[in-house]
């Protein structure tokens, strides 16, 4: 099988938060959602996704993360987004998290497939050419 290609879209570095923590001392598992969420929607609006065709953008179909090491308050979370495969209407996205306290090391890493839909009609359309340009696939 061939090797999946990724390109590195985004960066981010978010604070860890002591309310992110939970009663076992780490980083609760549904906040690694909302880092990557959050890095996602940072993306989008810096290249123009969310308003680049009136009425329509991007929705998330499915995201998932593995847990490798805890997160811990304090410290800063890097975020890196990757873009894989491109479908008509879709395209995967892969997330790694990284702590400033322990930088060389991927604390956990996920993925969301994102697909492009009309709003109203709650159905997928093609991903805009300006899109497809900018994350140049």
């Amino acid at each position: 099988m061939a090797a999946m290609k990724r390109k590195l879209v985004h960066t981010e570095i978010m604070p860890i938060r002591w309310g992110d923590m939970d009663a076992m001392g780490h980083v609760n598992n549904t906040v690694y959602f909302r880092y990557m969420e959050q890095a996602r929607i940072s993306w989008f609006e810096a290249i123009g996704a969310r308003s680049a065709v009136k009425g329509q953008g991007p929705v998330i179909v499915n995201a998932s993360c593995t847990f490798i090491k805890q997160l811990v308050y304090p410290g800063d979370v890097e975020i890196k987004t990757y873009v894989g495969e491109m479908g008509r209407s879709s395209l995967q996205t892969y997330l790694e998290l990284r702590p400033s306290y322990d930088p060389e090391k991927i604390y956990a890493e996920g993925g969301a497939k994102v697909v492009w839909v009309d709003y109203a009609r709650e159905k997928s359309v093609p991903l805009p050419d300006t899109i497809r340009k900018i994350i140049g696939h």
